[in-house]
Parts: C-alpha cells; structure tokens; sequence
C-alpha cells in the first residue's frame, strides 16, 4: 500500500460537518484506509474575490492501493457529492481535497500535479502536515525550511480532530 496526504478546506456551512462528511467519504473508499488525521486549523482566505468566512484546514494520512489519479478522481467524486461548484476561482467551497503528495509518485500535469505545488507556500497546509511528519518530511519530500511556516501568525488550531469532528 503506498501512503497519501489529503488537505482539505471548508469555508461554506457548517465546516466541522463537512469535515467529518469527507473523513466519512474517505474512509469508505475501496482499498484504502484512514491512517491519521491533523489538528484543525483555522485561517483567513487569500486571494479571495469576495468576503468569506474562515477556512477550517486539516490533512488526512491515507494508505491505500488506489492509484494517483483514482485517488484524485475519489476526492473529485467526494467535492461533487458535497455540492462543490467549481464557478469563481477562489471561491468559497463547502469542501476542496487535494492530492498533495503520493508516496513514490511525482508528476506535473493540469489535472494532476503532485506534490502539490502550492505546498511550501502556505501555512495552512504546512502546520497540519507537521502534525503528521514532525520530522518535516514526508516520503521524501522535505518541507524544513519552507517559506510558509513564517506565516505562521496566520493560522490558527482549533483543536484536535478527535475533540473538533467527533
């Protein structure tokens, strides 16, 4: 099995609910298990058209047997069934998973661009992605010294994803 990191966002509704939803989706997809889940995080949206409420972040360990764009085509699926609409970009969304790493796997395409480019950037996914890989880095992937973790101020934990979605 090879092992995958999700992030999630929701900034639409009821957020602690649409994080369990996806949690609940993804832990029903076929050849694969939910192996650890983040601290959620609480951060303003950037580079937004509009005023939007907080995004609350997490990233999700998978192990699964399902291939790079299956993984993809699940979260697509889960967005879809969740009532994600895809009309301004940067919109606010009641769900957005991305791939953002696959172990053993890169590749740079429109559709699937893994690691996830954006990665690095932004503290929203770093600080949930340290929770799971302390050692600041993931397959490979080394996010040490990545320029994001000096936005720091701009993230917010919540709590525990054990206290927060259950």
């Amino acid at each position: 099995m090879k092992r995958v990191v999700l992030g999630l966002g929701t900034n639409l509704g009821d957020r602690r609910e649409n994080l369990r939803a996806a949690l609940a989706a993804l832990s029903h997809l076929p050849k694969t298990e939910v192996e650890s889940v983040s601290s959620v995080w609480q951060t303003a949206p950037f580079d937004v058209p509009d005023e939007q409420q907080d995004y609350w972040n997490i990233c999700v360990l998978l192990k699964t047997e399902l291939s790079p764009s299956a993984v993809l085509g699940a979260c697509l699926g889960i967005e879809a069934a969740m009532g994600r609409v895809r009309e301004i970009y940067h919109g606010a969304r009641c769900m957005d998973l991305d791939v953002l790493l696959y172990e053993g796997f890169t590749q740079r395409e429109k559709e699937l661009n893994v690691p996830h480019p954006g990665i690095l950037e932004r503290a929203f996914v770093l600080f949930p992605l340290l929770e799971l890989f302390p050692e600041k880095n993931a397959f490979g992937f080394d996010f040490a010294d990545a320029p994001g973790f000096k936005d720091g101020d701009d993230v917010q934990r919540v709590g525990a994803a054990k206290e927060i979605l259950n």
